[in-house]
């Protein structure tokens, strides 16, 4: 059944192929002029013909039209227009370089977004932002943040003040695909959370998918965050920076040969820990990061690139316990362009996360960490003005560490143990299209064909009736299974595979020039799993593949949207419903252990889960005044039902909240241009609290007193809300010397509310009530940074 869906998109492709021969094709690369920076999600559009497309993720385009005399238009934020008249009597190659809008102009900038008058394509749940955009909104120690950018679109929340990662329409953390210049970041956080390890210097584009996901994307099923570094300036040299309070950043960037290749190289460090030394506090958090990429024009049809990325966090908590985390990848690219209608991209990617942990008072050191090395190849074939195609495979190899364990003393009461790891394959093969059936309905269809194969060199534990968790009949609990016998896999012996079929469609039908409905269903596979205790101080992270045990997730969305824009693109509205349900989703039994699990699987149980909600973004795109209103109103539950009648389940199989289920999320974000001198900044944020479950009462027991737990996730935490406020001043705005400089004043958190990271229940020593604490990370925190380029 698969190789028909796909034979018969290919028959539909050649079919294209042939009624186009009759047309000429337009292509090129559309680029910043200033230093020809290649621009993704740039429009041109053709008033003659009615019709436009868009860059893709290299700065490409192509675009099939019948010969004749055309004005082409380009446009994109915070650039202007680009106009010329081309006659096409053959297929043409022009490449466009788009300068970038004065200053006096800057009010107006946004009003060329595509996400505003992109009434007609078919994609939805997909937020753009463009960096202009992320950088006017209000920063944090006087460093603007991704990451923080994106908590104030409709469907994402943060996982909790103080954790790392954060959730889209009600998904796991894990769920999300992060990609930094393709390659996979584990953990997108800094100092838990405050900072992103995203250094907004050196990106060039953002796109968050929370649905309606290309078949091109895989291997998770939440959402899928897809960002591109600059690649560096090939006219000029410039140098970038900025002081801040807790943190300092640098970036270069240049030619190595002009007009040929260039380089870029950013860099950030934090030293909050030096001021805490000085003030006699034995805690210290750190981190740092650098971001590099390399790029070189072979000639107009081929291109390499070399990127790459490395951070860390080190953690110090007196004598309790100290953490040390990091990412790090290099990508190796090559863009290939076969003909003016063939585009190709191929990939070779390394990437690593690394966790490690030391627990002073049990002298435990322990460290995990995932590699993978990554093989993508992606072809776009734009066969006619309405019929694009897009193809391709990807492969992964996977190494899981999941723990390896030394004593931190000569005394320690442990051994040094490396726990065995784990390898994996996951493979990929897609197809998808995007036509256009009218000048009114528009599609995008495709599907993916992944496999993941769990490889030795391994042993195996086995159980009793392939049970690794045991339920207690007689306590009624569920406990850990015991081994019948293990079984021992060679090295790339296959152990367990699985292989799935995700189909991908969304449609629009536009209303008129500023109306339309959506609609968009997508299957995504999920094949490796974040076994995490996020309620923990420091979160364990720690991945695993699927096998036997741990079933591969599998989600099926689907969503319906309305979007509409009002007063010539001054405003928009979008409207958008969601319903989305997951297979085997991973579930705790009550009391897991997971620090040096040798057999996570004797802790973990097979469910579903489902989240539900509608979404509203209204945002104003002119004017001093920009920004936007988002709200969302939500559910998340999960379900672990017996595996037979006499077994309870998890919260006796009954539907419960998931951990980060947030019932309604609402954000404002603006931005005020007071004078040319001064930016004002505005953002306010709350969220229902997140569910938590509570003990409902306490028992002694050999002269203890125990808490006694009520139903899983039955109560919730308080509601989380701040409100944080920025001022930028530009000494010198018009200035037209190379050094210019800006001063940042920002305050987090303007009224000091103290957000719940969690709850800690005790004993009153001298009332003998029990009581409850809340547990905060951040107060009230302000800011100044001073950030100059020249």
């Amino acid at each position: 059944m698969r190789y028909r869906i796909i034979y018969t998109l290919l028959l539909i492709a050649i079919s294209y192929g042939v009624y186009s021969q009759e047309k000429v094709t337009l292509s090129g690369i559309i680029t910043v002029k200033a230093n020809t920076e290649t621009i993704i999600g740039a429009t041109i559009f053709i008033p003659e013909a009615n019709i436009s497309t868009v860059t893709n993720a290299y700065g490409y385009y192509s675009i099939t039209l019948p010969r004749g005399t055309y004005t082409i238009v380009v446009s994109y934020v915070g650039f202007d227009p680009v106009e010329e008249q081309v006659t096409l009597q053959e297929n043409t190659r022009k490449d466009f370089a788009m300068p970038e809008k004065s200053k006096t102009l800057d009010e107006v900038q946004i009003k060329y977004n595509s996400s505003v008058g992109n009434i007609r394509v078919p994609e939805m749940s997909v937020n753009k932002l463009s960096i202009s955009t992320v950088k006017k909104m209000p920063a944090v120690m006087g460093e603007v943040d991704i990451l923080k950018a994106i908590l104030q679109l409709p469907g994402v929340s943060n996982a909790q003040e103080g954790a790392t990662g954060f959730n889209v329409r009600g998904g796991s953390v894990d769920g999300n695909l992060i990609l930094l210049d393709e390659a996979v970041v584990y953990n997108t956080s800094h100092l838990f959370g405050f900072f992103s390890v995203f250094n907004a210097d050196v990106i060039k584009d953002l796109k968050l998918y929370k649905g309606g996901i290309p078949a091109n994307f895989g291997g998770r099923t939440s959402s899928v965050l897809d960002i591109y570094q600059k690649e560096g300036n090939n006219k000029e040299y410039h140098i970038a920076g900025g002081i801040g309070a807790i943190s300092s950043r640098l970036l270069a960037e240049g030619p190595i040969v002009k007009d040929r290749s260039s380089f870029v190289v950013a860099g950030r460090a934090s030293y909050a820990h030096l001021f805490l030394k000085l003030a006699d506090n034995p805690n210290a958090v750190s981190f740092y990061d650098l971001n590099a990429k390399l790029n070189y024009k072979i000639n107009e049809y081929n291109r390499i690139f070399l990127s790459g990325y490395f951070g860390k966090d080190k953690m110090d908590f007196s004598n309790f316990f100290s953490n040390n985390y990091g990412n790090s990848f290099f990508n190796l690219r090559w863009n290939h362009v076969f003909s003016d209608k063939l585009f190709s991209n191929a990939s070779i990617i390394y990437s690593k996360y690394n966790y490690g942990l030391k627990i002073k008072y049990a002298g435990i050191d322990w460290t995990s960490d995932i590699r993978n090395y990554n093989l993508k190849y992606n072809f776009s074939h734009h066969l006619s003005d309405k019929l694009v195609l897009n193809y391709g495979i990807n492969s992964i190899y996977y190494q899981f560490n999941p723990g390896s364990i030394k004593p931190m003393y000569a005394i320690s009461p442990i051994n040094a143990e490396q726990i065995e790891k784990k390898y994996a394959w996951e493979n990929a093969l897609y197809i998808s299209a995007e036509q256009k059936l009218s000048n009114k309905i528009a599609l995008t269809y495709g599907l993916r064909y992944s496999n993941f194969q769990q490889l030795g060199e391994q042993h195996v534990n086995n159980y009793a009736d392939n049970q690794a968790v045991y339920f207690n009949p007689e306590l009624q609990i569920y406990e850990e299974g015991t081994p019948t016998g293990i079984t021992y896999y060679k090295k790339n012996k296959k152990i367990t595979g699985f292989g799935n079929l995700e189909p991908r469609l969304a449609i629009s039908y536009a209303i008129n020039n500023n109306q339309s409905i959506k609609a968009s269903y997508n299957r995504m596979s999920q094949y490796i799993h974040l076994i995490s205790n996020t309620a923990s101080v420091s979160p364990l992270d720690i991945w695993a593949p699927s096998d036997q045990y741990l079933k591969p997730e599998i989600l099926d969305q689907v969503a319906l949207g309305y979007f509409w824009n009002l007063k010539n693109g001054k405003y928009s509205l979008e409207t958008e419903a969601f319903y989305k349900k997951t297979k085997n989703k991973a579930d705790y039994i009550d009391g897991a252990e997971l620090i040096a699990r040798k057999a996570i699987e004797q802790v973990l149980l097979n469910g579903a889960a489902r989240a539900y909600g509608l979404e509203v973004m209204l945002k104003k795109h002119t004017g001093n005044l920009t920004g936007w209103f988002s709200y969302t109103l939500s559910r998340a539950e999960q379900r672990t039902p017996g595996r037979t009648a006499e077994e309870p389940g998890i919260n006796n199989g009954e539907w419960y909240r998931a951990n980060h289920d947030k019932t309604h999320n609402l954000s404002f974000t603006a931005t005020y241009q007071l004078t040319k001198k001064w930016n004002l900044g505005g953002l306010f944020t709350y969220q229902t609290g997140k569910a938590a479950t509570y003990p409902i009462g306490k028992y002694q027991y050999q002269g203890i007193t125990i808490a006694n737990y009520g139903v899983r996730n039955a109560n919730s935490l308080p509601a989380y809300h701040h409100l944080d406020l920025s001022a930028t001043y530009t000494p010198k705005p018009n200035s037209k010397k190379r050094w210019k400089s800006e001063w940042v004043f920002s305050i987090y958190n303007v009224y000091n509310r103290s957000n719940a990271a969690s709850m800690m229940f005790e004993q009153n020593r001298e009332t003998g009530l029990s009581e409850a604490k809340r547990i905060s990370i951040f107060g009230i925190v302000p800011g100044v940074a001073y950030n100059f380029r020249f």
